[in-house]
């Protein structure tokens, strides 16, 4: 593993900003097919909670990865199990399961593969390359759940 310190996410006024301008797009569809806008619910207030995912749609399934740790969509959808997802006109009615170190780690390797994921590279500590094992051991800083059912909408 590499020796650098990751990274640390800290939600600061121009990334509140930036997500509020691309929900926008997605809202409408205008958008990379992989980008979604995840609805939880609270898990304290039970206010409804939208922030712009990237949902990893793979050979072994779709899985939605939180490279920034465990934000509050993380929380949230462990409290609930469900969310929701949307792009443009479809509405998605998602129930996940929060994979395991072991689970975790290819879906990982296979999220820092995408073409975007430069963003997110720093917050992670194993580069691309690095053994499943690397991941694994990163797997707690970085939540993966499974899209084990879902129902979609139109709008």
């Amino acid at each position: 593993m590499v020796n650098e310190p990751t990274k640390r996410f800290e939600m600061t006024r121009v990334r509140r900003t930036a997500n509020a301008f691309v929900s926008g797009f997605v809202k409408y569809g205008v958008c990379p097919p992989d980008l979604h806008l995840l609805t939880t619910r609270g898990r304290t207030s039970g206010f409804l909670r939208t922030t712009p995912v990237s949902v990893l749609d793979s050979d072994r399934g779709r899985y939605l990865v939180a490279p920034y740790g465990a934000v509050d969509w993380v929380r949230n959808l462990r409290k609930d199990g469900f969310a929701t997802l949307r792009q443009g006109g479809w509405i998605e009615l998602a129930i996940v399961r929060e994979l395991d170190a072991e689970e975790a780690a290819p879906v990982l390797r296979e999220y820092l593969d995408h073409p975007r994921a430069f963003v997110v590279g720093p917050y992670f500590e194993a580069p691309p390359e690095a053994p499943d094992e690397d991941f694994a051991a990163e797997a707690h800083r970085h939540p993966v759940f499974e899209i084990v059912r879902s129902t979609t909408i139109r709008i």
